[in-house]
């Protein structure tokens, strides 16, 4: 459990950094919507090479037939939120985007464990956990001001 929690604490390093990355490529580009392009082609190709090093079988017909439509969301959500970071990260700066972020992923998380929403099992809403999404919103209130 550990190792998990710091590999999903070492994922959260990296989302700032991306936001100023990618931010940085709008500002050359002049182009939030090429930028968050750009991200995602780069990041295609990473995960190709990846995928192609690893020998990954990649059954993408089979995929078509065994999923419904929604399942591939995942990926417009990512672009959106990339487009969102491009666009928000040098207005609001890494520490009230990221928390803004992360309360938001607070919230939503709540609403998918409460009620096992695409696929995650149920965890009930307690009191102890509105306490902790509570002091994440308290948290993005402070680092704002």
């Amino acid at each position: 459990m550990i190792l998990f929690l710091l590999l999903a604490l070492a994922a959260g390093v990296l989302l700032p950094v991306q936001a100023g990355l990618n931010a940085q490529l709008r500002s050359a580009l002049g182009s939030p919507v090429a930028a968050a392009l750009i991200s995602f082609v780069v990041g295609t190709a990473g995960l190709a090479s990846i995928a192609l090093l690893l020998r990954t079988p990649l059954p993408l017909g089979r995929a078509w037939a065994v999923t419904t439509p929604w399942q591939w969301g995942g990926g417009l959500i990512g672009a959106a939120y990339v487009l969102a970071a491009v666009v928000l990260a040098p207005r609001l700066g890494a520490a009230t985007l990221i928390a803004a972020v992360v309360a938001g992923q607070m919230l939503s998380s709540l609403v998918l464990d409460q009620y096992g929403l695409v696929g995650f099992p149920v965890h009930s809403l307690t009191p102890i956990r509105l306490i902790g999404a509570a002091l994440v919103i308290a948290g993005v209130i402070l680092i704002q001001r």
